[in-house]
């Protein structure tokens, strides 16, 4: 299929059809040209950048042309536009609901989708157009320091929108969301965006249909999937061979929506553009490398998903996984997706594959705190009483190769812990032959220095020092440098599914995961949760609400490593 790569800022610019983004994302949004609001024309560029003939309404008639010259020139610039049409598989389920239809209208809001645009949803519920609109507009909003003129454009938004009730398994029922699609393309040359917010086990099915019935005939096609990819390597090796019958890889989106997380996104900047940091990214400065994610509530609602995947599979194989690949990949030799994935698979295929002896897992159990009872993981009446799923685990993992032979990178994922967080932890090495260590005392993990990269809540980068005390005896203080962002930046950061949609429109996959990356993240993780299956571990159990097993602290210590976020509440 042919691709096309979608150029936005206020005014809607487009570029021409590419095998392959020609500019960054971060180009992308530093050099938009601006042209006015009242004047919405294309501006083409072809491959190599330089410009095409351009087309619009206003350029292409003259008030002394005949008018049966107009009308021609009219149709043909008609035909010559584009338009998107992004159809959202499943679109009666939550996360279509709740993420995606009020992401695609921030970018609406933010006028970052194309002039000429259509959102269907499908899925197998009978609901009409209105029914639809109903459903979904209860759930967009406005951008806080932005909320003029918001009902006029959720009007205008919702207008867009449009449903068709059909099979997943169907190809008549994609054949005449076809119809429709086409209806509403009304002879421009049509580029489509289906999102599979589905469950896995008919991804294919979709797929199939749409590629034979419902792809452009003259645009490009992409599809995004959602996560899970699989429940290991095997299973995922099999949907990708399915996937890409249908498929070329350039053409599937697989989306980690924790990569479109602002702070993620920022991983590169804060290390690549900061002589500061550079230096002292590997194991002689760095001790040791945390990725902590935890959700101060349980499965309630998902319990039988979650049951059939785990916490290792939902949380750590992907989302820690991707984050821990970004942050110690070597310097890209461009801001190109496929260079920095190709160092992103480097990173994975030198990582060991994680033993049993450097895993915890644990369930939550029932508890009662301050008069309320909170229910365990096998009280929830979708989950069998005897399961062994994990809702926490932690693990150590290490990366084979120069710059980070010896230090251990530990992750620690839960539900139904004290609090919900998702942080990068960055402990460093201890000052040698340090003139102030009496002053500290025999603690000196108490002086460490540490950069905290705070995904959620309240976004934030903070660099722990130490400092003295003001006084006229020497006493020292542990201080953060610290970057919050709600005060540095007093706007409201986009949701992740709003970046990431907006790059597949665009055609930058630099934030999705290629197959190749796919088989080396499973590689890592498949023998020990075989190894977990086979031999029936059982987790250990932690109450509803506390920090997670015990277990945890001992892999810590077994590293030399003590947890950043014990005692690191604010």
């Amino acid at each position: 299929m042919a691709t096309c790569c979608f150029r936005a800022c206020s005014s809607l610019v487009f570029s021409a059809s590419s095998s392959k983004p020609e500019d960054s994302i971060s180009r992308r949004r530093m050099s938009c040209v601006l042209l006015p609001l009242q004047r919405r024309s294309f501006l083409m560029k072809s491959s190599n950048g330089h410009p095409l003939n351009a087309v619009s309404f206003q350029d292409g008639l003259s008030e002394n042309s005949p008018i049966e010259d107009q009308i021609g020139h009219l149709s043909e610039s008609k035909h010559n536009e584009t338009t998107i049409s992004i159809t959202v598989v499943g679109a009666s389920g939550d996360l279509a609901r709740k993420k995606i239809f009020p992401a695609l209208f921030a970018l609406f809001y933010e006028d970052w989708l194309p002039e000429h645009f259509t959102v269907f949803g499908y899925a197998r519920s009978k609901l009409t157009d209105e029914e639809l609109r109903n459903m979904i507009s209860g759930t967009l909003t406005c951008r806080i320091d932005k909320s003029e003129n918001c009902g006029d454009k959720m009007e205008q938004f919702l207008q867009r929108c449009f449903y068709h009730s059909g099979q997943y398994n169907s190809e008549d029922d994609f054949a005449e969301l076809d119809k429709k699609l086409k209806l509403k393309e009304e002879g421009r040359k049509p580029n489509r965006l289906f999102y599979l917010s589905i469950p896995p086990n008919v991804f294919v099915d979709v797929v199939r249909c749409a590629s034979r019935h419902a792809s452009s005939p003259t645009g490009w096609t992409r599809v995004i999937v959602e996560k899970p990819f699989g429940r290991d390597s095997d299973s995922s090796a099999e949907l990708t061979r399915c996937l890409k019958q249908y498929l070329s890889e350039d053409q599937i989106f697989r989306i980690d929506h924790y990569l479109g997380k602002e702070l993620v996104e920022n991983l590169s900047v804060l290390r690549f553009s900061n002589l500061v940091f550079e230096p002292l990214w590997s194991r002689q400065y760095i001790r040791n490398v945390q990725l902590i994610f935890s959700e101060d509530f349980g499965t309630e609602g998902r319990g039988g998903y979650f049951d059939s995947y785990g916490i290792i599979r939902d949380i750590m194989q992907n989302h820690l996984l991707q984050i821990l690949a970004l942050f110690a990949m070597e310097t890209p030799v461009s801001l190109d997706a496929e260079d920095i994935r190709n160092e992103k698979v480097k990173v994975l295929r030198s990582m060991r594959k994680l033993q049993l002896d450097d895993v915890v897992i644990g369930q939550y159990k029932g508890h009662t705190k301050g008069g309320k009872s909170f229910p365990g993981y096998t009280d929830d009446p979708t989950v069998p009483k005897n399961s062994l799923t994990p809702t926490f685990a932690a693990a150590a993992l290490f990366i084979d190769n120069v710059r980070w032979d010896g230090v251990p990178f530990l992750m620690k994922a839960g539900k139904a812990l004290h609090t919900r967080r998702a942080e990068i932890r960055v402990q460093f090495r201890h000052v040698p032959g340090n003139l102030y260590k009496r002053t500290f005392g025999t603690d000196l993990d108490k002086t460490t220095n540490e950069l905290v990269i705070r995904v959620q809540p309240n976004e934030a980068i903070y660099l722990k020092i130490n400092n003295k005390i003001p006084g006229l005896s020497m006493r020292l203080d542990r201080s953060n440098l610290n970057l919050l962002y709600s005060s540095r930046y007093p706007i409201e950061i986009p949701d992740a599914y709003e970046r990431l949609l907006l790059d597949a429109i665009e055609g930058e996959r630099r934030l999705f995961i290629r197959s190749d990356e796919l088989d080396a993240a499973w590689a890592i993780f498949t023998p020990v949760l075989k190894e977990l299956d086979t031999d029936k571990v059982a987790p250990e159990l932690y109450p509803y609400g506390s920090r997670g097993p015990v277990g945890a602290h001992y892999l810590a210590a077994k590293y030399n490593v003590r947890w950043g976020d014990i005692g690191d509440e604010n």
